[in-house]
């Protein structure tokens, strides 16, 4: 039973939530669950943090991740590095060995021939895994160099090859990356053509900062796919959505 159930608020239904993980321990993170755990469903393991974890580490905290119904995956950083030293094969093995039940399929950092980017999004599907797919460059430079309609064909793109959820990039600071300027705001004429002319519910919008996540909220409803949330804002997020916070409090309609 929740506290004040006698007020009127409003819910969430068919959202995707997307949190970073960049370190958590155990313990941090079994009792932060029983909070939060019903108000994300994605959790990705920053980066290439999980390369420094003890195994038994990994597999015990994907356990606690998943007993909450939250697939857990590592940061494209390691998948880059995989595809790199041609090891996808051994990647996609050890990813299974830890409990991952998810990954993600990126280029950031590096460059990928598209047909070996459609592959790996066939074979992870083949493996059995959820798999993502990210749009953008790491450096603001690189990713300048996409306009709207090539993002827009990308995102399709993947879609088409089998991801089951592409993501925005955003990268932790959401500053003159992807939808954002220089100084963290979105770029709403992007945004809105990549909603328009993309299925919603398949696009996952990394949005670290908060008035990324009002914005976004107000402009494509409380139920947008939201990503690179840190774990200790799950709760905040949430709020917003629900129109529980000053900045969505009577904006959202039911």
């Amino acid at each position: 039973m929740k506290a004040f159930e006698f007020l009127d608020e409003i819910g969430t239904v068919n959202t995707h939530t997307m949190v970073l993980d960049k370190g958590l321990g155990y313990a941090y993170v079994e009792d932060a669950l029983k909070i939060t755990g019903e108000y994300f469903d994605l959790l990705k393991y920053g980066w290439g943090t999980s390369i420094l974890y003890d195994t038994e580490i990994i597999k015990a905290k994907n356990e606690l991740y998943h007993s909450y119904d939250i697939k857990t995956y590592t940061g494209g950083t390691l998948f880059e590095l995989a595809n790199k030293q041609n090891k996808l094969g051994e990647y996609f093995e050890e990813l299974d060995n830890l409990g991952f039940d998810a990954v993600e399929v990126s280029d950031g950092s590096t460059v990928i021939d598209p047909d070996i980017r459609e592959n790996a999004i066939k074979q992870a599907k083949e493996n059995g895994f959820y798999t993502l797919s990210e749009i953008g460059k790491k450096n603001p430079e690189k990713d300048h160099a996409y306009t709207t309609e090539q993002r827009i064909e990308l995102i399709n793109k993947d879609i088409s090859n089998g991801s089951d959820m592409v993501i925005i990039e955003g990268r932790e600071s959401g500053k003159n990356i992807g939808i954002y300027d220089e100084k963290g705001n979105v770029k709403t004429d992007e945004m809105t053509q990549i909603h328009e002319n993309t299925p919603n519910e398949k696009v996952l919008w990394e949005a670290p900062q908060k008035n990324q996540q009002v914005e976004l909220i107000l402009k494509l409803g409380n139920n947008v796919n939201l990503g690179n949330i840190n774990s200790n804002e799950i709760i905040s997020l949430e709020t917003l959505r629900r129109g529980l916070r000053g900045d969505t409090l009577g904006k959202i309609q039911k």
